[in-house]
């Protein structure tokens, strides 16, 4: 087997890590599986897609690549603004929809099909803008360099492990190491008792709505820069992304990203071991695997 699959692997599962944490941590504030969630990733990447074109057309010099990358500073500045959009989605999606199915206690099997609704609204709106036609923040060819061990890899493939593995930290000492991170670990055990102590539950159900949403943005972005731009990028990585969340274990950060890796790198083997085709089988056999053998996930608790 060609060790390159390991790489490969590691790239792919760190941008579903990303994508994972926002569903692990949705599920664990509000009790639902959100279907959705996967359309956050295509907004983030055509957000930042249509505003590192228009600074592009403002000053070219934005356009132009930086050291070794195979993009300019359009994208970096693209990305912030694409992020902040992207939060504001989740959080108006939520105000116009889910929070009026919570306060009137909507069953969760309702709160799941309106998700599923929301998924083909958002994904059949952005088809409607941008088309179907697949797009690329940039078409500058990269050459692999070795980095040993018989593998290679772009220096765009190893920034967007960078910045997966900066994000992570960053959440895990959030969730840790704040405020607003103990309030959203005390929603997460009981909202009621969490609110009767002081917390703000809407707050934090705010919050969680916008990490998720950027963490998405973000592994949307680099998704779209290693490979392409599609409609249904989000909606092909929803399963993985499940399969990842429910491995880690509900509500753990480092566990979601672990879990995405591990994904990652049985897709790639996968790919090598049985062919292309059955790549989407991997993550569904890992789902049903860990539901029947360890429900809680690695790192979840049991109940």
């Amino acid at each position: 087997m060609n060790p390159q699959f390991l790489m490969d692997g590691l790239i792919a599962g760190a941008m579903i890590g990303l994508g994972a944490i926002g569903v692990t941590l949705t599920y664990s504030i509000l009790r639902f599986a959100n279907f959705a969630h996967g359309e956050l990733l295509s907004w983030g990447a055509y957000l930042a897609l249509a505003l590192s074109g228009g600074l592009g057309l403002l000053s070219t010099t934005l356009s132009m690549p930086i050291g070794p990358f195979s993009f300019g500073w359009s994208l970096p500045l693209a990305t912030i603004l694409a992020i902040i959009l992207t939060g504001l989605l989740a959080l108006a999606v939520d105000a116009v929809l889910f929070g009026r199915l919570r306060s009137r206690g909507s069953a969760v099997i309702i709160l799941v099909m309106a998700s599923f609704g929301v998924s083909l609204a958002l994904r059949s709106l952005l088809e409607f803008i941008f088309t179907s036609k697949p797009a690329y923040y940039t078409k500058a060819l990269q050459i692999a360099v070795k980095i040993g061990g018989g593998l290679r890899a772009t220096p765009d493939q190893l920034l967007s492990l960078g910045v997966a593995l900066v994000a992570v930290v960053a959440i895990h000492l959030l969730m840790t190491r704040t405020d607003i991170g103990r309030s959203m670990r005390a929603v997460s055990e009981n909202p009621a008792l969490a609110g009767i102590a002081g917390v703000d539950v809407r707050r934090v159900i705010r919050v969680v709505w916008f990490i998720g949403a950027a963490l998405a943005c973000i592994a949307g972005i680099m998704t779209g820069l290693l490979v392409q731009i599609r409609p249904y990028l989000g909606h092909d990585l929803l399963l993985p992304l499940f399969a990842a969340a429910i491995l880690g274990g509900i509500g753990s950060v480092p566990g979601a990203m672990i879990a995405g890796l591990i994904v990652g790198l049985s897709e790639a083997a996968a790919v090598q071991l049985v062919g292309a085709e059955w790549r989407a089988a991997v993550s569904f056999v890992i789902l049903v695997a860990v539901l029947l053998l360890r429900p809680r996930g690695l790192f979840g608790r049991a109940a």
